[in-house]
């Protein structure tokens, strides 16, 4: 038998998150990693990053989430703004989105097949464009927090 069978956690390492030492399976989820730090209701937990890039975020759950040993994590107040797009939540960290931006959060695929066209609809903005449309080369929206964009695919162009 191999030792894999004895020990439950074969692939485990040292991470910290918030400047405390723990345990983890390697991989674990997102979900995994919130719980093991105590991460407070309301904070975004981040990978620390070296050099002059911002650190990244790890979504609260169960995408999976591959560590190294020692790595460090850190909790804190969320970046940006949360907007809902066909009724799927995403953080977006920049003052305005455009019409590319918000079709490609819904289909992914949407720079490969830029001759599918979309409706885009917008609501609960701010003040001064509370909703209205997005269409193709218009110029990008303010953003805030709770906005919601609704997609529909209208055909071919």
């Amino acid at each position: 038998m191999s030792n894999e069978a004895h020990n439950p956690h074969p692939h485990e390492v040292r991470i910290h998150i918030d400047q405390e030492p723990h345990k983890s399976p390697n991989p674990t989820t997102g979900e995994a990693l919130y719980r093991l730090g105590h991460v407070k209701a309301g904070l975004k937990l981040y990978r620390e990053v070296k050099g002059d890039h911002e650190d990244l975020a790890i979504e609260n759950g169960p995408e999976i989430v591959h560590l190294k040993e020692d790595e460090h994590f850190h909790s804190g107040e969320p970046r940006g703004v949360t907007i809902i797009v066909e009724g799927t939540p995403h953080e977006w960290d920049k003052p305005e989105i455009s019409y590319v931006q918000v079709v490609t959060l819904f289909d992914p695929t949407f720079p490969q097949h830029p001759e599918t066209t979309y409706s885009v609809k917008y609501r609960k903005g701010p003040s001064r464009n509370p909703e209205g449309i997005l269409a193709p080369g218009s110029k990008p929206v303010k953003v805030k927090e709770g906005m919601t964009f609704n997609v529909s695919q209208t055909g071919q162009s």
